[in-house]
């Protein structure tokens, strides 16, 4: 399919999912959430691409995901403001941390649970670490222990366990729309707060999300973002341990110290239509028809990373729960785990949390660091425990 059919149907479904959210009772899912749901059911019955691969390419695709998502995170960055972060930063990284070991702890009881070196077969421990890392810190961390293990050359297994990512990416980031809204009345909370503050309340975005731009606004947005997003691609060459999302963050909040930059009209309408976009793809990619001619590997790659997510968010929350930690943040923290840092960041918009979009994006890109490692680890150091 053209770029340009791509392009135009995803941009008709966000305006399509806008107006649901703002005239029906759709309203209280939200539009992060209908945007994912949308698109999956596009992509599913033809209309649309169900994903990216080097054997079929899907340019649309690929330029959402290396520029528009990190155009997302810069816009969104701008505005943001710095003295309301530190309050929610330090709980965030506590929470996004212990997601990490939940993580791990949840890939050994799920490979466990299948038999995983007689379900997957011998790179049993491979698959274990790169969902380790995948569910740390992102896809980058995916491939590069797909690349370390050579998993790559089994078509199926990699092409199988990539199918069941993106199914339980989106249905995780259901899942941590809807908890806080659902537990909200019976969560502990600390002194001197409500509900209303503690829990955050999803919006529309009608509101805040409006705004009145000149043609200078709109091509100032542009070339911060273009510019912003192509110097930090050539910083992290010259920087190759530090990711490129990690450097970008530094500039955006280097420039949102300058007011007239961070009041710049047009930056939350551009980046949340950015990070909508980003969003649609994430659906797209739910391949229901492909999971279906995997067989029996299918089934026990979705029981496996099906399993690995409940127990990581079984911990979670129960540690937020005993810790009177805010829900919103323990789900913003679990989803930076299991869909990365742009993922968090609709999620903390969507919960109406703006104070946790820059702990969301920071903790996202220390995935990026400690996926790998943490990835390795387990499979080499636990996963042979059980072959």
């Amino acid at each position: 399919m053209e770029s340009t059919y791509i392009i135009g149907f995803l941009s008709a479904i966000i305006v399509m999912t806008e107006l649901f959210v703002r005239k029906t009772f759709l309203k209280h899912f939200g539009t992060a959430l209908l945007v994912i749901l949308f698109t999956a059911l596009f992509a599913n019955l033809g209309l649309l691409p169900t994903g990216s691969t080097e054997a079929a390419p899907v340019p649309a695709y690929d330029f959402i995901f290396s520029t528009v998502a990190p155009l997302a995170i810069f816009w969104l960055l701008l505005p943001v403001n710095l003295r309301n972060i530190f309050r929610a930063g330090k709980e965030m990284i506590v929470m996004f941390l212990v997601g990490s070991m939940a993580t791990a702890i949840g890939v050994f009881i799920g490979m466990w649970a299948i038999n995983g070196s007689e379900s997957i077969g011998p790179l049993y421990y491979a698959i274990g670490g790169m969902f380790v890392g995948t569910y740390t810190g992102g896809s980058v961390n995916f491939n590069t222990l797909g690349l370390e293990y050579n998993v790559m050359k089994d078509g199926l297994l990699y092409g199988g366990s990539i199918v069941v990512d993106n199914i339980i990416t989106t249905v995780w980031m259901i899942v941590t729309l809807a908890v806080p809204r659902l537990i909200s009345h019976v969560w502990p909370r600390k002194p001197g707060t409500e509900i209303a503050d503690y829990i955050g309340e999803g919006k529309t975005g009608e509101e805040e999300d409006t705004e009145t731009i000149h043609p200078v606004d709109f091509g100032l947005v542009l070339a911060l973002g273009f510019g912003a997003v192509w110097l930090s691609n050539r910083i992290a060459i010259f920087l190759p341990d530090i990711p490129s999302a990690l450097i970008l963050t530094g500039i955006a909040l280097l420039l949102a110290q300058i007011p007239s930059v961070s009041r710049l009209p047009g930056l939350k309408v551009t980046g949340m239509f950015a990070v909508y976009l980003f969003l649609c793809v994430i659906g797209a990619y739910c391949d229901v028809g492909a999971l279906s001619e995997l067989g029996g590997l299918g089934v026990s790659l979705l029981i496996f990373t099906t399993i690995t997510v409940t127990v990581h968010g079984m911990l979670v929350y129960t540690v937020a729960y005993f810790f009177k930690i805010n829900p919103v943040v323990a789900s913003v923290a679990s989803q930076a785990n299991v869909g990365g840092g742009p993922s968090a960041l609709a999620l903390a918009r969507s919960l109406g949390r703006e104070d946790l979009v820059l702990p969301a994006i920071l903790v996202g890109s220390l995935g990026y660091a400690v996926g790998t490692f943490l990835g390795l680890w387990v499979a080499e150091g636990w996963l042979p425990l059980i072959g």
